[in-house]
C-alpha cells in the first residue's frame, strides 16, 4: 500500500523537490560540456589529455553505477534506502565540482592534468552516489500508473531549467568586462554552479518520501565478508534484466532516439556559424545559445505537458510513438529552418525537435517504474530501483560515448575542416543531409523496437494487484 501519497498521487512539494534533483542532475553535465572545452584553451591541456581527462572518469562511472544501485536498493536505515546517499552524494559531488576547476594555468600541463583527473574521479564518484540513487527514489515515489508519468513529466519540466541556463555560460566566460580571462571565468562560475547544486540536491533528501515495500529480511547484507556473493547477486539481477523484454525494448530504444540526436548536436552550431554566417562567428552572435535556450523552453512547456497528456490519454507506447514521429518532422523542417536569407527561420523546427528528447525521458522513466514491479512480480524481493535506473542510464553513457565518437568520424568523412575559417559549400550540403538523416533514421528504428512493447495500462494493473495481494499474505 502507497503510505506517501494520497489515492497514489505524489504532494507538489515532494514533486517540487524531486524536479529540484534532476535539474542537479542535468546543470552538471551541461556545465561539465562547457567548462571541459576551456580545458585546452584556459589551462592548456594537451587535446590528447584533454580526452583522457574526459574518458577515464565517465569509464569509472559505467562501472560504478550498477555497484552503487544494487548497495542503495539493498540498504536498510531509519531514512530509508536513497535519501542518505542523495544528501551525503549531493554535497560532496557539489563540492567536488567546485574543487576540480580551482586549477591555474601557470601549474603546467602535468600538474593540471594529475589534479583535474583525480578530482574528476572523486567527482564522477560522488555525483553517482548522488545520482544513481534519485533514479530510483523516483521509480518508488508512487505507484499509480498514471501518477509515474506526472511524477517524471513534472521533473523533466524543472529540469530543462538547466538547459536554459547552461548555454550562456559561453557568453558569460568569453565576457571580459566579467572576469579577466577564460580561466577565471570557469573558476569563478564553478563556485555559483557547484553551492547552487548543493542546496537544490539536498531537497529531494529532505522532502521526499519513500515507499520502500522491502523487509531488511530480504536483501543483501551489506558488508566485506559477503562482498564478493553480493557481486554475484548484482550480476544475476543484471542477467534477469537482459531478459526482461519490456526493459530491453526501453534501454534499445532510448539508446537509438538519444544518441541519434547526440551524434549530430554539434552540427547545428557548425552550420549556423560556416553555413548561415559564412565561418563568422561575430555575426552568429548569441544566436547559438538562443537555440538551445529556445529549444529547452518548447521542451519545458510545450512538449512535456502535451506528452504526459498523450500517455494518459493513449497510452505511454502510443505516446512514444506519436512524440518520435512528430520529432522526425522536425528534423526534416531543418532543412527550410537553416536559412541564411532569414537566420530567425532556425526556430521553426524547433517546438517539433523538441519532442524527440521531451517525450523520451518523461515516458521512458514512466515506464521503467513499471517494469520494476514486473521485475518483482518474476524475481521477488529486493526491489531493484536503484539497479534498474543504473543500467538505463549507463546504456544512454555509453550510447552517448559512441556517438560522439561517431559524430566526429561524420564530419571527417564530409571533409569538414576545423582550421578552416569558410567551408565549402559540398561540405556543408552533405553536413545539412546527415544532420537530417541520422536522427531521423535512429528514430524511426526506435518506434519499431518499441512496436511490440507489451506492457500495458491493464497489464500494469494486473501486476500491482498481484504484487499487493502478495505483500498482504507475507
Amino acid at each position: 500500500m502507497n503510505t506517501n501519497t494520497n489515492n497514489g498521487r505524489v504532494p507538489f512539494v515532494q514533486k517540487m523537490a524531486f524536479g529540484a534533483g534532476h535539474l542537479v542532475n542535468n546543470l552538471f553535465p551541461g556545465a561539465l560540456g562547457v567548462f571541459s572545452f576551456f580545458l585546452l584553451t584556459a589551462f592548456g591541456i594537451d587535446p590528447i589529455y584533454a580526452g583522457l581527462l574526459s574518458a577515464i572518469p565517465r569509464f569509472i562511472d559505467a562501472l560504478s553505477d550498477p555497484i552503487i544501485g544494487f548497495i542503495s536498493d539493498n540498504t536498510h536505515s531509519r531514512w530509508g534506502r536513497r535519501r542518505p546517499f542523495i544528501f551525503v552524494g549531493a554535497i560532496l559531488c557539489g563540492l567536488f565540482f567546485i574543487v576540480q576547476w580551482q586549477m591555474d594555468e601557470k601549474n603546467g600541463t602535468v600538474f593540471n592534468f594529475w589534479y583535474f583527473l583525480i578530482c574528476s574521479i572523486l567527482f564522477i564518484l560522488f555525483n553517482a552516489i548522488f545520482a544513481t540513487p534519485l533514479i530510483g527514489l523516483g521509480y518508488e515515489m508512487t505507484s499509480d500508473y498514471k501518477e509515474r508519468t506526472r511524477l517524471m513529466g513534472f521533473s523533466q519540466t524543472i529540469s530543462q531549467l538547466a538547459w536554459m541556463i547552461v548555454p550562456w555560460f559561453w557568453v558569460l566566460i568569453a565576457d571580459k568586462n566579467l572576469f579577466a580571462n577564460q580561466a577565471e571565468g570557469v573558476r569563478k562560475l564553478s563556485i555559483v554552479v557547484g553551492l547552487i547544486c548543493i542546496v537544490l540536491g539536498v531537497l529531494p533528501a529532505l522532502f521526499c518520501k519513500e515507499e520502500n515495500t522491502t523487509p531488511p529480511e530480504n536483501q543483501a547484507k551489506l558488508n566485506l565478508k559477503n562482498a564478493f556473493n553480493n557481486l554475484k547477486h548484482l550480476m544475476k539481477d543484471m542477467k534477469n534484466m537482459s531478459k526482461n523484454n519490456p526493459f530491453m525494448r526501453l534501454c534499445g530504444a532510448t539508446f537509438l532516439v538519444f544518441n541519434g540526436f547526440q551524434m549530430v548536436s554539434s552540427f547545428s552550431f557548425f552550420i549556423i556559424v560556416f553555413y548561415m554566417f559564412n565561418g563568422s562567428y561575430e555575426q552568429a552572435g548569441t544566436l547559438p545559445a538562443w537555440f538551445a535556450t529556445i529549444s529547452a523552453l518548447a521542451t519545458a512547456f510545450l512538449v512535456i505537458p502535451i506528452v504526459t497528456f498523450l500517455a494518459n490519454k493513449f497510452g505511454k507506447k502510443n505516446a512514444f510513438v506519436i512524440s518520435t514521429i512528430i520529432s522526425i518532422l522536425g528534423y526534416v523542417l531543418k532543412w527550410w529552418g537553416f536559412n541564411p536569407e532569414n537566420p530567425y527561420m532556425i526556430f521553426m523546427p524547433v517546438p517539433f525537435i523538441a519532442f524527440g528528447l521531451g517525450g523520451l525521458f518523461t515516458l521512458m522513466m514512466s515506464m521503467t517504474a513499471d517494469v520494476c514491479d514486473l521485475d518483482e512480480l518474476r524475481n521477488g524481493l529486493p526491489r531493484r530501483e536503484g539497479t534498474f535506473g543504473a543500467v538505463y542510464w549507463w546504456m544512454v553513457k555509453l550510447g552517448q560515448a559512441l556517438a560522439l565518437a561517431i559524430g566526429g568520424f561524420v564530419l571527417e568523412g564530409v571533409g569538414f575542416d576545423q582550421n578552416a575559417k569558410v567551408q565549402s559549400i559540398e561540405t556543408m550540403h552533405n553536413l545539412r543531409i546527415w544532420d537530417i538523416i541520422i536522427p531521423s533514421v535512429t528514430a524511426g528504428l526506435a518506434i519499431l523496437v518499441m512496436w511490440n512493447y507489451d506492457l500495458s495500462e491493464e497489464r500494469a494493473i494486473e501486476i500491482k494487484k498481484e504484487l499487493e495481494k502478495r505483500r498482504a499474505q507475507n
